[in-house]
């Protein structure tokens, strides 16, 4: 046969090599549309903005509490008194930063492991006529201001932990934590259990909406293997939202932190430390400002902003932990499914 006559075969483009950086620019922007370069602008703005209002609070409270603190006579970070009018004055936020703290570990110990729980007889089990009430019924809660919270604490929880204390105090008293001595249950428990009342929606709903967004195809590949629909929320539905409800748990916690009216509500304060929890006493950044504030004078005003810095650095501090465990886990967001 004529080599001549036969067709020659298809040749292999060569290699193109990538664009450059440049090119890619001059490209993106020769590309990008009028609609595209706006919304990018108001995007980065509206990111630039943020940090501009961040970074002034933090300037505020900063210059507002050096003024405070350069007069106290007591430690800052130490004292248990709160006397501004003194001369010299004398105030510490130990007791503040104690019961923020623990109050807000209370809360979340409570909350959050009902909120997951909820959420997941929702997403998987509960029957279809019921997940819409239940749902609406839990956004209602989300949407009740916090001094109603505060009242429905003093007027009816309160009244009803006499019982619960008791039982504490007779079984576990020997703790030292659960011991009570009769007294009005205002105390660190009390606003504990009221403060993840009032959080258990929030984290209920995000980590509901995290839990619907598990891939299908995960779950329906656990049951061809045979789990049980237990065994499929532990290996496929858990792992892929642990991000979402630390999230969650995170805007629960945020607002356990700053919570204000609902805690000066049931709460008798004091400046001092309890072993406790039972016993009232006590006191919160938040209450503390909300229940001074009015009658300060200017200095004792500053003192307050002072509080509220150290309140302001504990939140950026939680939740920078939060994003650090979180890009930990990333194999589990839903972005990356």
């Amino acid at each position: 046969m004529d080599i001549s006559t036969q067709k020659p075969t298809d040749a292999v483009p060569p290699p193109v090599a990538p664009p450059t950086p440049a090119e890619q620019k001059r490209a993106a922007r020769g590309a990008t549309r009028p609609g595209d370069r706006i919304f990018l602008g108001l995007s980065r703005g509206s990111g630039i903005l943020l940090l501009v209002i961040m970074a002034a609070i933090a300037v505020f409270l900063t210059y507002r509490a050096t003024l405070a603190i350069s007069k106290d006579e007591a430690n800052f970070l130490t004292a248990f008194e709160w006397n501004t009018n003194l001369v010299p004055p004398k105030f510490g936020i130990a007791v503040l930063a104690f019961g923020t703290v623990v109050s807000s570990v209370i809360a979340m110990a409570i909350a959050v492991p009902i909120a997951v729980a909820i959420a997941l007889f929702l997403t998987h089990y509960a029957p279809r006529r019921l997940r819409g009430p239940i749902a609406y019924v839990i956004d209602l809660l989300a949407a009740v201001p916090s001094i109603v919270y505060g009242l429905w604490g003093a007027l009816i929880l309160v009244p009803q932990l006499d019982g619960l204390f008791g039982w504490l105090n007779e079984y576990l008293g020997w703790t030292g934590i659960f011991s009570w001595d009769e007294g009005a249950p205002r105390s660190m428990l009390t606003v504990g259990i009221l403060l993840a009342i009032m959080i258990l929606p929030i984290i209920t709903n995000v980590s509901r909406e995290v839990f619907r967004q598990v891939p299908q195809m995960h779950e329906e590949a656990a049951l061809a293997l045979g789990a049980t629909r237990w065994e499929v929320v532990r290996m496929s539905v858990l792992p892929f939202g642990r991000s979402g409800v630390i999230s969650a748990s995170m805007l629960g916690l945020g607002r356990a932190l700053g919570e204000t009216m609902a805690v000066a509500t049931v709460l008798s304060p004091d400046f001092d430390i309890h072993a406790s929890l039972l016993n009232p006493g006590g006191g919160t950044f938040a209450q503390n400002i909300a229940s001074k504030f009015n009658e300060a004078t200017e200095f004792g005003r500053d003192a307050l902003i002072a509080s509220g810095l150290v309140l302001f650095v504990i939140t950026l501090l939680v939740n920078g932990a939060a994003r650090a465990i979180i890009a930990r886990r990333k194999e589990y967001s839903g972005a990356n499914a």
